[in-house]
């Protein structure tokens, strides 16, 4: 089996144009998470025509809410949610400079053909492994929308967090794949 490809936040273009459809991934560096909360704020902020509270600038967006820290530790347990409910907002945040989102479950034909055009990258996570994905996160704190509660914005220091390539940036697309390959 293929090596998992290391890469490293902030996650440039040319790192995501390298990645391919079915890459294992091991993610170090800074990632942030938003909800449905957080993405109906941004989309308010930006068609108000105000700042958004965080810079996307090929920032890698988990669509997560943690539970809270146990004690002794950073962060409780923390698994995507489904990343469709996003997809509405998607675009914006792409053009935007987004670079990578992390989340479970397929997008839309619109959010496919933005990541292409804006040279992004879709990673799924392992669902069911939420506990155990927390004990990658060293760091995290809240960045933005505090009053949302567990959904508010935060910023995760991650160390070798596992992830897969869904859909990259020249159309390739796992789920798509393994359906054509599965008799």
């Amino acid at each position: 089996m293929k090596q998992p490809v290391v890469i490293h936040t902030p996650l440039d273009e040319r790192t995501r144009r390298n990645l391919r459809a079915g890459d294992r991934v091991l993610l170090t560096g800074t990632v942030l998470t938003g909800r449905d909360v957080a993405h109906r704020r941004m989309y308010e902020a930006v068609t108000a025509g105000r700042d958004l509270p965080v810079d996307l600038d090929n920032a890698v967006l988990f669509y997560a809410a943690p539970t809270p820290a146990p004690p002794g530790r950073v962060i409780g347990s923390i698994g995507p949610t489904t990343s469709g409910r996003m997809d509405r907002y998607t675009p914006m945040l792409l053009e935007r400079g987004l670079g990578a989102m992390i989340g479970k479950g397929s997008r839309s034909r619109e959010v496919r053909d933005a990541i292409d055009r804006h040279g992004a990258v879709y990673f799924g996570a392992p669902g069911g492994v939420a506990a155990l994905m927390s004990r990658c996160v060293r760091e995290a704190r809240i960045i933005a929308y505090e009053d949302a509660g567990p959904e508010a914005m935060m910023e995760l220091a991650v160390v070798d967090f596992p992830l897969v390539v869904i859909n990259d940036c020249v159309g390739g697309d796992l789920y798509e794949t393994v359906n054509r390959e599965t008799p």
